[in-house]
Order: C-alpha cells, then sequence, then structure tokens
C-alpha cells in the first residue's frame, strides 16, 4: 500500500513539472533577393511552415525577417535574432567551422543550385585577368560571398598561394539590384558585375553588355547557390518546428519545379522589379537554375577555404556539416 501511494505521488510530482513547449514563432530572414531566395518566398505565400507544424499538432507562425546578405545572415543567426538562415556556402562554412565546440551551426539542407555569371559594359574585359587598377566589380559580400571565394579560388590555382586575393581590391559590395541598374545605366560606379538569375537575363538583354565567365566555368560545375542553416540547440529544443520547416522547403521545391507559372507569380509578387512573368518562367526553365535539398559542391569550397586559412576545421564529408535528416541524399 504504501509504494503504491509513492508511485502516485511520484508521478502526480512529474505531471506537475510542465515540460518545455517548443516556440510558437520561427524566424527566417527573406535573403538577399534574387531566384536563390525563391523557396522561401513559396514557403512564406503558401504557409508551407504554418501547414507542416499544424499537422504535427504545433501552432507556429514563420516571422519572415527583412535581412540580406552573407554578413548580416551571419550576425542575425549568432545573435540570436533568427532561427534559421539562407546564405551561399562558403558564409555557412565559415559559421560551421567557428562553431563546432559552441552553437554547432549546421546545414538543414540546400535550396539551389544555379551560376553567377561575371558581366561589363567595358570591350576591354574578355577575362579576370583583363581587370586593372581603378575598376570595380559589384559583390553582394566581399571576402565571403559565392563569387568572392571563386575569384579566390581561381586566384590560388592559377597564380600560387600568394595570389589568393589578387582580385580582392576590385570587389565593391552593392546588392543585385543596384548593380543591375547601374550596369544597365552605364554608370561609372561599377565596372563590371557578378550577376545572378533574373538579373542577369536582364542584363543580357542590353547589347552594351556581356559575360565575361561565370561561377560553374571557375568551380568546374555546378554548387549549391544558396542553403538553409540553423544551430544545433535550436533542431534539439524543437524538432517539430525543425521538421516543419525542412518538410515547408521540400514542398516549395516541389512546386518551383511542377509549376513554373505559379512559382514565376510568387516571385514577382515578393519582387516586382519591372520583370515579366514570361520572363521569371524562361529563367525557371534554363537548365543552369536548379532548386533541390541536396547539396552540390560544398566540399569543393569546404577544401578550399580550409587549405586558405578561412576554416580552422576541415569536414571529411558534406554529412559533417549538414544535420541527418538529409544523409540519405547524394551530395557531394
Amino acid at each position: 500500500m504504501a509504494m503504491r501511494l509513492m508511485a502516485l505521488v511520484f508521478a502526480f510530482l512529474l505531471g506537475a513539472v510542465p515540460c518545455r513547449a517548443e516556440i510558437d514563432t520561427v524566424r527566417i530572414p527573406l535573403g538577399a533577393g534574387g531566384f536563390g531566395f525563391l523557396p522561401l518566398y513559396v514557403m512564406q505565400a503558401r504557409g508551407l511552415i504554418e501547414k507542416h507544424a499544424h499537422d504535427a499538432g504545433l501552432e507556429l507562425k514563420a516571422d519572415w525577417i527583412k535581412v540580406g546578405g552573407p554578413t548580416a545572415m551571419n550576425d542575425a543567426l549568432l545573435s540570436g535574432s533568427a532561427d534559421f538562415i539562407a546564405a551561399g556556402p562558403p558564409g555557412f562554412l565559415t559559421l560551421w567551422s567557428r562553431t563546432t565546440t559552441s552553437m554547432k551551426i549546421k546545414g538543414v539542407a540546400a535550396m539551389t543550385a544555379m551560376p553567377t555569371y561575371l558581366t561589363t559594359r567595358q570591350a576591354r574585359l574578355q577575362t579576370l585577368e583583363d581587370f586593372r587598377e581603378g575598376d570595380k566589380i559589384a559583390v553582394t559580400a566581399p571576402r565571403v560571398s559565392i563569387v568572392a571565394i571563386c575569384m579566390q579560388m581561381y586566384a590560388r590555382q592559377k597564380y600560387g598561394a600568394a595570389e589568393t586575393y589578387r582580385f580582392e581590391p576590385f570587389l565593391l559590395p552593392m546588392s543585385h539590384a543596384d548593380a543591375t541598374i547601374a550596369m544597365l545605366s552605364g554608370s561609372t560606379a561599377i565596372t563590371a558585375d557578378w550577376s545572378s538569375p533574373p538579373f542577369y537575363e536582364r542584363e543580357m538583354k542590353n547589347l552594351a553588355i556581356h559575360t565575361i565567365t561565370d561561377t560553374d566555368k571557375l568551380l568546374g560545375g555546378p554548387v549549391t547557390f544558396t542553403m538553409l542553416s540553423t544551430t544545433s540547440k535550436f533542431r534539439a529544443e524543437n524538432p517539430k518546428a525543425y521538421a516543419a520547416v525542412l518538410a515547408a522547403l521540400k514542398d516549395a521545391v516541389a512546386l518551383i519545379r511542377s509549376d513554373k507559372v505559379a512559382a514565376a507569380k510568387i516571385f514577382l509578387e515578393k519582387e516586382p522589379g519591372g520583370f515579366s512573368e514570361e520572363e521569371i518562367v524562361s529563367v525557371l526553365n534554363e537548365p543552369q537554375t536548379q532548386f533541390g535539398t541536396a547539396p552540390q559542391g560544398v566540399m569543393r569550397y569546404a577544401n578550399f577555404m580550409f587549405e586558405a586559412g578561412l576554416m580552422k576545421v576541415r569536414p571529411t564529408s558534406w554529412k559533417d556539416v549538414f544535420f541527418p535528416e538529409i544523409h540519405d541524399l547524394e551530395g557531394n
């Protein structure tokens, strides 16, 4: 009898201790703009995070923060003002390397794989070697952006380790939209622009502008352009919210692949920018514009960044830097 009474008291006390509830709002920056962030736009427009959370018994609201650029994204996640961020692999790998013994930031999944194109109005510029003192190349972020890392990789391979930052003096921080305006207007503020879809297609309609090279050529093939990441703490404490975000991303990718018109409409709602629906659908149909959750070329970045001293830790596989929910995919 006494043992039964003690068991009842113990059960009562356990029931009296409240279990930690998951968050009711998940904060995700919308990014720097362009096709790289289209999956986020679809997730927002269709309420996909809320839907999957509700199906799992969690009432969750997505708060879409207006923050863009690799540096601002990283700061948001590190400061705790964002729960997930979407950025390119170089910025992500920097965070992963710096937090392996603390926040343990890892990738959730890839979102897009597409090239970025180096464009110019200057006929004298046909290769990277043609840039000279005083030229300025628009990039979203020097040092840590995809194109900055690509130029470092190219310079290191061609000229040696001492010349890794050979092209750094040319780089000028500028958003894709502002750089496109500068290119189309013939502004002397920049000499060239690392442009991504659909801004690139708009620039190419101007016959005065030509393409010098692209990141696929510099890297030897397609690589992930944008990806989603978060902290190990968030994933451990909010398993339903984490699963809802990943499921929402998968749904968004599936919609973009299956219904280009619907995806184009959503993009234009978020970024009017003077583009037509036909223009956006055309870019979505290009084979170089890929949407998917499997990481591509992440180890190419990681190996270079470690050798160049940009990372203190070298992953042995792409799976070291991504959470296990996508380890069944054919990533690299």
